[in-house]
């Protein structure tokens, strides 16, 4: 009885806390894929070992978007947006200005990388500068979540979480019932046992008057 208990309750806690889980990514896929801000922050993963160790790969990095984006010196990390539209956090090793215009232009670089990129950064295209505050391994979910594969089963996952949660409550309500069943009968058994002895008794005295 305590086994099938202890199940019950760990199987509730799981099925909890994979909802939760679930929730969860949802919620943070669609602020990532809205760029929207929260608190003036935004949100933006990392998905390389560039930055590492100060941002372990996996991570979703916290920005401060906004600003004069030629306000940056070096060693700040700025996260910006590339020619093939991907995001990527690197430091910047240096600040230099385009021989033509005058314009700010920032060398970066991954710290665990052996090179500067061979890019230049226009301020244009600099999302914010990093917080230096990160979430480890909350950018695989935020990458599978954006994924097909990841919508679909986002999609599927809470339906079949409910149903498990269904069929448990089930299992635990008739789990219980089945419990009370000896009970019920032993309870029964000492109801009619006085009934039996009285009539035993009765029948011994007609006995005696006979």
């Amino acid at each position: 009885m305590r086994i099938r208990k202890w199940l019950g309750n760990a199987l509730t806690f799981l099925m909890a806390a994979a909802f939760f889980t679930v929730a969860g990514s949802v919620v943070l896929s669609k602020v990532f894929d809205s760029e929207s801000t929260i608190y003036g922050y935004q949100l933006s993963t990392v998905l390389s070992d560039s930055m590492d160790p100060v941002i372990p790969r996996g991570s979703v990095v916290i920005i401060q978007p906004g600003g004069d984006m030629t306000r940056f010196n070096v060693s700040d990390v700025i996260t910006f947006q590339s020619r093939d539209n991907k995001r990527i956090t690197h430091r910047i090793v240096e600040v230099t200005q385009d021989e033509h215009s005058g314009q700010v232009l920032y060398r970066t670089k991954g710290d665990n990388n052996n090179a500067a990129d061979v890019k230049l950064v226009h301020p244009a295209h600099v999302t914010g500068v990093y917080t230096g505050l990160n979430i480890p391994y909350a950018g695989y979910i935020l990458s599978f979540a954006d994924s097909k594969t990841g919508k679909v089963t986002l999609l599927i996952l809470p339906g079949l979480l409910l149903f498990l949660y269904t069929v448990v409550v089930l299992w635990k309500a008739i789990a219980r019932l089945e419990d009370e069943k000896p009970e019920v009968h032993h309870l029964q058994s000492d109801a009619k046992s006085p009934a039996r002895i009285d009539a035993s008794n009765q029948a011994e005295q007609g006995q005696m008057h006979r």
